[in-house]
Parts: structure tokens; C-alpha cells; sequence
């Protein structure tokens, strides 16, 4: 341990406070933080964690959550300019103009987008629970799906509703594409692919495959990347090639020592992620800066769409 991450440890002591860090973080923020996690499972610790102060290791949107879930604690993030592209591609503006045209439909935004976005929708949603949410909505409203266009093609092929989707796409993941699958079934023949739904091209390239018998039977799923830490530890493979941001590979070798898993593209970084620094997350902790609110008549409405995706689970 080092004298950092020593210092980090005993101002978070200090503080009474609790430290969340998205899947897609460096190692060393993932060795210090009390919850490692993906965006569905950093909303609901958050709610659950009895502690005053809450530290995101993530982007902003994700503290932005945070903050509305926690009215009654005071969140922070180590760097307040980890962006996302993603969320960058749509405005609350964007949503208000499409009920224009929709007065009965519903919106289903990925918390992958600003406060003043999900005050616009009706429900929330992650990669983990996209398609259980879809599936519970009313079965004869216009639906429209913001902000990932790749996310919502997936939600849309695997409940077979007619959905609105947004041209939104994350810059990481819209990268990977069939050249990469096809190098690394070659390099890796025996391999399960874990795939994140928001790599769209990967994801056709997978089901084409699939549909050509090129690849095994259950050796293909398109996950969230908690999902994915879940099946690396049940499955029987050995090997995995893994379509997602790299940060999530030092989790799964972590927890599944006795398996091997390998990127699709070792370019597959964030570097929005990546910001977020042992330094900075002293710093925070030390001075309590870069505190995260959000405008109480946002929030309340933001509330409502994500308590609902809460309940649906």
C-alpha cells in the first residue's frame, strides 16, 4: 500500500465516507473504493450505503444520479469535467420537441445522459436492465429510447417493440467492430465473447455469426458489464474476449484468477474515465470539493424516472 493510497483510506475514515467506482476505472481507484460497480448497481449502493458522504469514481452523469437518489447526502467527483460523449448527443430540448409529436408516448432515457434529460423521461434505465423496463411498459404507446442508438437497436431486436431510438453513441464503444471480432476468434477459437449492448456493430457481427453457425451455441452474450463479471464466474470457459471499455478486465482477472480474458481492442479506453486520479480523489476527500447538485426541480422530476427503473429492478 502506498502512502496514498494510506492517506485515501484514512480521510475516507475521516469523513464517514463511501467511495463507488464504476467498472471502467483505473486498478487503483478500483483497490480503494468500497463498491465496484456497474451504473445500475452504483444507484441502488448509493441508496443502500449508510454514509453521509458519497465519493463518485466515474463520470458526471453517474455523480448527477448520485445526487438526485441522495437528497440527503452530500455527493462529490474527484474531477468535474469527466465527461461523456454519449450523454453529450442529446438536450432535454431534443425530448420536449419529440412529445411534441407524442403527447401519449413514453420516454426511456439510459442514465447515460444529463439531470435535465432524465427530468424529460419517464423511466431510466441501464445496459443491465434496458429490456426489463421496455417490457414493462404499456404495449401500445410510442415508445422513444435516448440516448444510445446501438443500446436501443438491441433493446428493440430482443422485445420485438417498435421503438424510437436516438442516434446517440458512445465513442468507445461504436470503435469495435467486426475486424476486431474476427481477429480475436481467430487468436481465441475457444473463447466466449462478452459483449457490451452498446457496441453495435460487434453485436450484429455476433448475432450474424451465430446465425451461421460460426459460433458456438451459448458462446456469444451481449451483457452489461456487471453481467458480465457474473457469467465470468459461473461459466465453465476458460478464455474470454471481452467487447467493452479495458477497465472492466481488471475486476474479472481479479475476481477469476484461474481464467484469462482479453480485450477485443486494447484501444478501448476512456478517457473521461481515466480522469478520475488517486490524486484527485484525495484532493476531494481532503477539501470536499467538487460537490455535485443538481437544481431541486430537476431532481425531482429526474427522481421519479429513476425510482421507477429502481422498482422495475
Amino acid at each position: 500500500m502506498t502512502a496514498l493510497t494510506t492517506e485515501i483510506l484514512a480521510l475516507k475514515a475521516q469523513r464517514g465516507a463511501a467511495i463507488l467506482a464504476h467498472n471502467y476505472q483505473r486498478p487503483e481507484i478500483q483497490d480503494v473504493a468500497d463498491v465496484v460497480a456497474d451504473s445500475l448497481r452504483m444507484a441502488r449502493r448509493a441508496t443502500e450505503l449508510d454514509a453521509p458522504l458519497l465519493v463518485i469514481c466515474g463520470v458526471h452523469f453517474m455523480a448527477e444520479t448520485a445526487a438526485i437518489a441522495n437528497p440527503d447526502k452530500r455527493v462529490l467527483i474527484p474531477d468535474p469535467d469527466a465527461g461523456c460523449s454519449l450523454a453529450a448527443t442529446i438536450q432535454a430540448a431534443d425530448v420536449r420537441a419529440w412529445r411534441a409529436t407524442h403527447p401519449d408516448g413514453l420516454v426511456v432515457a439510459y442514465v447515460n445522459c444529463s439531470a435535465a434529460v432524465k427530468a424529460e423521461a419517464d423511466y431510466c434505465c441501464t445496459s443491465g436492465n434496458a429490456v426489463a423496463v421496455v417490457q414493462a411498459l404499456p404495449p401500445d404507446v410510442p415508445v422513444l429510447f435516448v440516448p444510445d442508438f446501438f443500446l436501443g437497436s438491441h433493446v428493440r431486436r430482443v422485445t420485438g417493440r417498435a421503438l424510437d431510438v436516438w442516434m446517440g453513441e458512445c465513442h468507445v464503444h461504436a470503435a469495435l467492430g467486426p475486424a476486431d471480432v474476427e481477429a480475436k476468434r481467430r487468436e481465441h477459437p475457444d473463447a466466449e465473447f462478452l459483449v457490451h449492448p452498446e457496441c453495435g456493430c460487434v453485436t450484429s457481427t455476433m448475432y450474424y455469426a451465430a446465425a451461421d453457425g460460426d459460433v458456438a451455441t451459448g458462446r456469444t452474450h451481449i451483457v452489461s458489464t456487471e453481467e458480465m463479471t457474473r457469467r465470468a464466474r459461473t461459466s465453465p470457459a476458460r478464455r474470454f474476449v471481452v467487447a467493452t471499455e479495458t477497465g472492466v478486465l481488471y475486476r474479472l482477472r481479479r475476481e477469476n484468477p484461474d481464467k484469462e480474458f482479453y480485450a477485443l481492442a486494447e484501444s478501448a479506453e476512456c478517457r473521461f474515465m481515466k480522469q478520475i486520479t488517486l490524486e484527485k480523489l484525495r484532493d476531494s476527500l481532503r477539501d470536499l470539493k467538487h460537490v455535485v447538485t443538481v437544481p431541486p426541480a430537476v431532481a425531482g422530476r429526474a427522481r421519479r424516472a429513476i425510482d421507477r427503473m429502481l422498482a422495475i429492478g
